[in-house]
């Protein structure tokens, strides 16, 4: 067991050592009623820091602060070159700053130290580096009109920034979620309020300063952080003109009801209940470890976390016992031990939610194959891999996001049941299909109704592709064009040519 105390950096310890602020118009600030909570260090239980809980009068002076600097221009009416500049420079920061964020992003998250320092934060970086390359890029279109003479008018179609955009981020990857949103709304040229989850706001300020000192003016990214009531409140904001969520489905459906108030722009990235589908022609031994490496990395608090297994019948009994050796290997433990390959879960509340799903599904029949148990005795949020079988899609295991390292498994017989067992889902956020016969692949990937579809991997991510959810899985896409597409406006301006 990794009982050592960890030990920050010198530069953390002391960022940790004081009240986390609000970063408002270019700089750190108290909130105006002073009033904070506690943030716990998953691994151990413990008290990390203590965070600013904003009210409504931060919020106010908040997001006046984006409105300023937009309706001023500040940035918006830059050259898009010297935006792109601004904007590989955050991500240069971010790399040269990679091993205190790392650090932060397993302290505050419970991620494990490799998995930040090799994978999110050099990610966050490159979405930077990807939405610098789209600035000089967003072009209009010359319009032939239909009804009127060519020599007469004249048409063109132009992108303007949409205004003052909240984007609300979750837990689960707080720096690269925050990345997703704050780099295409930057390069749009809106002004932002970053409002971080309550329980992960220490990365988050940083990636405000740092935009700070790469050249982005003040008032262009603020961070706000506080509970769920500072989220409802820039939801209904009236001088807020986008909204970007990613978080659970039924927060979403709260915040459509909340932008009513201007009838601000709204995307949503929600849910998921991901499928993974093994056809028999599979490669065992790799689809099983694609299996496990989808539901269990991060603990299962994973967007796109593979979380339902659907194996064709003559090889899921074998399938069945590779992925169960697989798990049985796997350690569960604290985030700093560089042996661990499950870390904890976010906080305690969450803990029992997923132990309360887990008691649900032993309940209605199904088979625990492996896990079922928390493990409280090293001090933070630990839960046991867990695989159920014998399940019934009627199931709430089956149903519901647990968002866990949970794995319910079930056969299937042949391409329609397959696709049938798969869409049999309120979320339609991702899915993989693994097979050597890629014609049979491409096949499932055109009937599953998923935003993103993998063929033989699963979870990988790249800037390029867009990503979102069919169903309640959300409204929208997150990375390529598509995100910064939803961050403009198209105006259309009519020029009559002749006298």
């Amino acid at each position: 067991m990794f009982k050592t105390q960890y030990k920050p950096s010198p530069l953390n310890a002391s960022r940790l050592a004081a009240v986390q602020p609000l970063f408002v118009d270019g700089s750190y600030a108290a909130g105006s009623a002073g009033e904070t909570y506690k943030i716990f260090n998953p691994s151990t239980g413990g008290v990390l820091t203590t965070a600013t809980n904003a009210n409504s009068q931060d919020v106010q002076i908040t997001v006046a602060a984006a409105r300023q600097s937009f309706d001023r221009g500040i940035w918006r009416n830059i050259s898009p070159m010297d935006r792109a500049r601004i904007l590989w420079r955050i991500a240069d920061l971010i790399d040269e700053n990679a091993g205190d964020l790392a650090e932060l992003e397993m302290l505050n998250a419970g991620k494990r130290l490799s998995d930040a320092r090799d994978g999110e934060i050099p990610f966050a970086a490159e979405c930077f580096r990807y939405y610098a390359g789209w600035c000089t890029k967003i072009e209009g279109n010359y319009v032939p009109l239909a009804g009127q003479p060519a020599n007469e008018f004249m048409a063109v179609t132009k992108f303007e920034p949409i205004g003052v955009c909240a984007l609300i981020v979750p837990w689960n990857g707080p720096l690269v979620q925050a990345a997703w949103k704050v780099a295409p709304a930057l390069a749009a040229g809106c002004s932002c309020v970053l409002k971080p989850a309550e329980e992960t706001p220490l990365t988050a300020l940083i990636l405000a300063e740092l935009a700070g000192e790469a050249g982005v003016p003040a008032g262009c990214l603020n961070v706000i952080t506080g509970r769920a009531d500072v989220g409802r409140q820039l939801v209904g904001h009236p001088e807020v003109d986008k909204v970007s969520f990613t978080g659970s489905t039924a927060t979403g459906k709260k915040i459509v009801g909340g932008a009513e108030t201007n009838l601000k722009k709204v995307s949503l990235e929600l849910g998921g209940k991901s499928p993974i589908v093994v056809f028999r022609d599979a490669d065992i031994e790799a689809a099983a470890a694609g299996a496990a490496g989808a539901i269990f990395s991060g603990a299962g608090q994973v967007c796109v976390a593979g979380s339902r297994l659907y194996v064709e019948e003559p090889v899921y009994d074998e399938f069945i016992q590779v992925l169960k050796q697989l798990t049985a290997q796997l350690k569960v433990g604290c985030a700093a031990d560089p042996n661990t390959d499950i870390g904890p879960l976010i906080s305690r509340r969450h803990l029992e939610r997923v132990d309360k799903y887990v008691q649900l599904g032993v309940q209605a029949g199904a088979v625990l194959e492996s896990g079922g148990s928390s493990d409280l005795t090293q001090g933070g949020y630990f839960y046991q891999p867990t695989i159920f079988s014998a399940i019934e899609q009627s199931m709430q295991i089956v149903q519901e996001e647990i968002f866990g390292p949970v794995l319910v498994a079930s056969r299937f017989e042949g391409m329609e049941e397959a696709l049938v067992l798969a869409n049999d889902s309120k979320y339609g956020l991702a899915a993989s299909v693994w097979s050597r016969n890629i014609s049979l692949a491409n096949q499932f990937a055109d009937g599953v109704r998923a935003g993103l579809v993998w063929i033989n991997s699963h979870g990988l991510p790249d800037m390029a592709v867009p990503f979102g959810g069919f169903k309640q899985s959300g409204w929208g896409r997150e990375n390529g064009f598509d995100a910064l597409r939803q961050y403009l406006e198209v105006k259309s301006v009519i020029t009559r040519t002749v006298e």
